[in-house]
């Protein structure tokens, strides 16, 4: 057993969503080598507040600064839980000192300066937000190596990816890598006739046939988006080129990713599609800890299926390459207008079907290329956001 004076501490930035739910599962399955100190949340009082019962944490973050106060009220009777409130309550877990892995869980643009804070404070940062690295990826990495901070990616196909490369080698050119291939699921919408898709639902979009996961990435898997950002990603967090990064849809989501090698090797991750098991094996690197998922079963399995994407019912998808190729600037831009679209999809203020269309029309409303400095990106963003939020009184007639 592990002493207690070599507990790590956690912190869950977006402890209520479906990461930090598999994140404290599995520090609860190994309480002699893990304690969530800091959890984050955007307004889920009762979420958090169950959450800061069971766990204990020192820290507990509110987004919105009136349900900060809301939990802090409830919690009145324990003793030892700081809550914060907005960014700056956000920012403090982030670099909080008992915490040395920060799991950056927050979804959209929002966990872009907690990530940040906690890739300069030199922390092992478990990057779940992959619109971290496609608005500011440059600024991330940077701020790691300057730092010494570990990132691991804990997507399930990024993670796929780290786990089929070899630790020592600094470059994939140097591991000998000729192209890293993720798989998609291809979402509920895979085999739907595309002449159909003006009718989707909100529930159908968001009735992933294979993940459990929240609203917002769900509607981006069944558009593909989600899949373009993770491209996006992976050339970011791996260094590798737009042409090295291929996407086939795989509709059992069990061979996560692949890495073909220049020998004519392909190594392959698979694994029964629950997120524990990506978690697990970032926080316990180079180790390899229980994260109760059940082994997959070969003989069940019966087969593997793999097809090219089809361009014509996934638009996102080439929006994300093409953004891709224009630089930074485009991909955060990108970013904003895809959260404007799925937000008022969401909000049954945009038809599926145009969700693509409002962030084409977006990206070409937007010129100039910001400086490489997070305000600048941050500030470009904000202006692809409004230009979205203009162009959705367009498409939603």
């Amino acid at each position: 057993m592990t002493d207690s004076a070599t507990i790590r501490g956690v912190a869950i930035l977006g402890a209520t969503g479906s990461i930090g739910a598999s994140t404290l599962d599995v520090i609860a399955r190994h309480p002699s080598r893990y304690r969530a100190v800091g959890l984050s949340a955007s307004r889920d009082v009762d979420g958090m507040e169950g959450l800061c019962r069971r766990f204990r944490p020192d820290l507990a973050a509110m987004a919105d600064p009136d349900a900060a106060s809301v939990l802090r009220a409830r919690l009145a009777d324990l003793d030892g839980i700081h809550v914060l409130s907005g960014e700056a309550g956000l920012l403090e877990v982030a670099r909080a000192s008992a915490a040395d892995t920060v799991v950056a869980g927050i979804v959209g643009a929002a966990g872009l300066a907690p990530c940040l804070v906690a890739a300069e404070e030199g922390k092992r940062v478990l990057v779940a937000n992959k619109e971290a690295l496609v608005v500011a990826g440059d600024l991330i990495m940077s701020a790691a190596r300057q730092s010494g901070a570990l990132l691991l990616p804990i997507d399930s196909e990024h993670n796929a990816i780290f786990q089929c490369l070899p630790p020592q080698a600094a470059t994939l050119d140097d591991a000998g890598v000729e192209r890293l291939v993720l798989t998609a699921s291809g979402g509920p919408f895979r085999e739907r006739d595309p002449g159909t898709l003006a009718s989707v639902t909100v529930e159908e979009a968001c009735a992933h046939p294979n993940w459990s996961m929240g609203r917002k990435i769900s509607v981006d898997s069944a558009t593909m988006m989600n899949k373009g950002l993770e491209l996006i990603e992976a050339c970011r967090f791996f260094g590798a080129s737009a042409g090295q990064v291929d996407v086939l849809v795989h509709p059992q989501s069990l061979v996560h990713a692949l890495v073909q090698y220049r020998d004519g090797s392909t190594l392959a991750q698979m694994g029964n599609p629950d997120m524990r098991t990506p978690i697990a094996n970032a926080l316990a690197w180079p180790e390899r800890i229980a994260a109760g998922v059940a082994p997959l079963d070969l003989l069940a399995m019966g087969r593997l299926d793999f097809s090219a994407p089809d361009g014509g019912r996934f638009p996102c998808l080439g929006l994300a390459r093409d953004a891709l190729a224009a630089g930074h600037g485009a991909t955060a831009a990108l970013n904003g207008a895809n959260e404007i679209a799925v937000t008022a999809f969401l909000d049954g203020a945009l038809r599926f079907d145009r969700i693509a269309g409002v962030i084409e029309e977006t990206l070409s409303a937007m010129d100039g290329e910001p400086e490489n400095r997070l305000d600048a990106l941050v500030d470009y963003e904000r202006r692809a956001r409004r230009e979205a939020t203009a162009s959705l009184k367009r498409w939603s007639h």
